[in-house]
């Protein structure tokens, strides 16, 4: 990369990216090296007092509809997306007894967000570096490590990776530089590896697949570098890719139109897992910001931006979308995938999807087999940016004063990070209770500049000191857990962080409790999923941005989570210790490790 290619990714990352943190985010260490074979599982003892070898039971379509309670089995643990387990071993009552039993170190640092996938004892972590490492659940036995060769040019913005998905046996993982590959369960070795987009081009890929009808679909990252967003099915078998859909129409394609022009480097990224719902056999993925930010220089609503799109995985073909807010100009992406809940509004059940949105809205709309409609947004965070929203569409009509625009600085709430960033909110159908990592009270400030598109360069229309961040006056708190009533849309309750972001995403079970980490204090926590009464907490060697994960082995439930902090959540901490040096902490220390726990009573079983 050229020197001045540097200063131009410096400049254009995102707001709050200190110069020593975008250096990490430009080059990838390549330390890694392709996977060894080893013995496959069945032939492998557990050292720390390990029952007998496990066998890899195969992981079929009737289990991921289905997956077992003490199971892991997909990225928010099944298909619906609630990040709900029904294991109530560990409850309210006991959840105080919770102590660590074991704890594995990954060997690399940046943040690390993907949630420990448990199959039958045996798990599955990924790491930054394109790393998956296998584990025994109950033990922390090493089983098997794959590490990909990374090529030296590699820049993107978000070194991550948010975890793998399982069919058959075989495990499947994307990587930053745009591959899909697949490895044998058992052993770790790579059964095949195929190319889904050119990274010098921009593009990279940090989201967990999503398997479903033979197909396993993944979808790529970059948006700020101009790449126009795809989704693509590949045969979980061969390999093969079955189809590709663009999240940005062409020519002659439904909502092409919505584009005046720039639609060839428009964005709408896919970060994040879809859901997928087996009744309509739709699957619902969320799409980024479109590019470069500012709306006047790419003039028409931008289909399919910060929207929602239903996907049918048999041939990739759009069924319906809902956009959240037109010509984005906020860098208000809405990659979460919205949760599948069915809710019973004026004495119906209605199949919902519910989204707790970048733009600081909480969403519900109606999944369709025809398409998506609208039914209601309501503001979570402070925001000052929608007017109303269109009582029949959801359409919103903006305050002009708070629109980003070129070469004008522009002030508007939530900051360009949103009411509620990528960690995942859960739902409890117990509780019936939407859990939200929310941040509140921060506001931001962009100017504009025209820019011309370069191929694997950053897109984004401003620069650093574009940027900003403020706190609301008065302001006594940043992160915030909040639970909302989906029946009534109201807020039952919430906890607040007073000295720190919340970059936390949620977990939630059958024994009452909400778990979750994402604060800078290196702290995970544990709460009454009714009233919000913090129950447990315990100190990690680094900050938690992970997803946590529950799962039972020979009878004994475990708690997982990886601790790892980096990316998004340090550049946040980067612009609140600018604002306030005294009040926020200027450093959180990295490093990636698995923590794995049980009851006090139960873990020397």
């Amino acid at each position: 990369m050229s020197k001045r290619s540097f200063k131009v990714a410096l400049l254009g990352a995102v707001a709050g990216l200190s110069l020593a943190a975008a250096a990490q985010a430009q080059k990838v260490e390549n330390s890694v090296t392709p996977a060894t074979p080893v013995p496959p599982l069945s032939e492998r003892t557990g050292t720390q007092g390990a029952a007998a070898p496990r066998t890899y039971t195969p992981v079929t379509d009737a289990r991921l509809q289905k997956p077992e309670a003490r199971n892991w089995l997909m990225y928010r643990g099944t298909y619906d997306g609630h990040g709900f387990s029904p294991l109530d071993q560990v409850n309210a009552g006991n959840v105080r007894e919770l102590v660590p039993v074991w704890s594995f170190s990954t060997g690399v640092t940046e943040g690390h967000q993907s949630p420990p996938i448990v199959n039958d004892g045996v798990m599955f972590v990924t790491t930054p570096q394109a790393q998956v490492i296998a584990l025994d659940a109950k033990t922390g036995e090493m089983l098997w490590r794959y590490k990909r060769q990374l090529p030296e040019d590699l820049t993107q913005l978000h070194p991550t990776n948010r975890g793998v998905a399982l069919y058959g046996d075989k495990v499947y993982v994307a990587t930053t530089d745009c591959y899909l590959v697949a490895l044998d369960a058992k052993t770790g070795k790579e059964v095949w590896a195929k190319k889904v987009e050119d990274y010098q081009k921009g593009h990279y890929m940090t989201l967990a697949p999503l398997i479903a009808r033979g197909k396993v679909m993944v979808g790529g990252s970059g948006g700020e570098y101009g790449v126009r967003g795809f989704i693509a099915g590949y045969d979980v078998n061969t390999g093969e890719q079955a189809w590709k859909t663009f999240t940005i129409p062409g020519p002659g394609e439904p909502g092409h139109d919505t584009w005046k022009n720039g639609w060839e480097t428009g964005g709408g990224s896919i970060w994040l897992t879809g859901q997928y719902d087996p009744q309509l056999n739709l699957a619902y993925w969320g799409t980024g910001n479109a590019a470069p930010w500012m709306g006047d220089a790419r003039p028409g609503d931008n289909l399919h931006t910060s929207s929602v799109l239903a996907i049918n995985p048999d041939d990739g073909k759009i069924r319906g979308h809902h956009q959240y807010h037109w010509n984005d100009s906020w860098d208000w992406d809405e990659v979460s995938a919205p949760l599948l809940i069915n809710l019973d509004r004026n004495g119906r059940s209605i199949p919902t999807l519910v989204h707790a949105g970048r733009d600081g809205y909480l969403w519900t709309l109606e999944r369709r087999q025809d398409g998506i409609r609208f039914i209601s947004g309501v503001p979570f965070v402070n925001q000052d940016v929608f007017a109303k929203l269109d009582p029949e569409t959801g359409r919103p009509t903006y305050n002009e004063a708070r629109k980003p625009r070129l070469d004008n600085k522009v002030e508007f709430c939530p900051s360009l990070w949103g009411g509620k960033d990528w960690p995942p909110e859960a739902y409890n159908p117990q509780t019936k209770l939407l859990y939200i990592p929310a941040n509140e009270n921060l506001c931001g400030a962009l100017t504009g500049h025209r820019m011309d598109y370069v191929p694997g360069q950053l897109f984004l229309g401003a620069g650093l000191e574009d940027i900003g961040m403020s706190l609301k006056p008065g302001a006594t708190h940043i992160g915030e857990l909040q639970a909302w009533d989906l029946t009534t849309m109201k807020k039952v309750w919430s906890h607040p962080f007073p000295n720190s972001q919340l970059w936390g995403p949620v977990l939630t079970t059958g024994g009452g409790l909400v778990f979750m980490g994402g604060t800078n204090d290196r702290m995970f926590r544990a709460f009454d999923a009714k009233s919000g009464q913090q129950l447990w907490q315990t100190k990690l060697n680094s900050g938690v941005t992970a997803v946590p994960s529950t799962f039972e082995v020979d009878g004994t439930q475990y708690i997982a989570v990886q601790s790892g902090w980096g990316v998004d959540a340090q550049r946040m901490q980067d612009s609140l210790v600018a604002i306030d040096p005294v009040r926020f902490k200027s450093d959180v220390p990295q490093g990636g490790v698995v923590w794995v726990f049980a009851l006090r009573q139960r873990a020397g079983q």
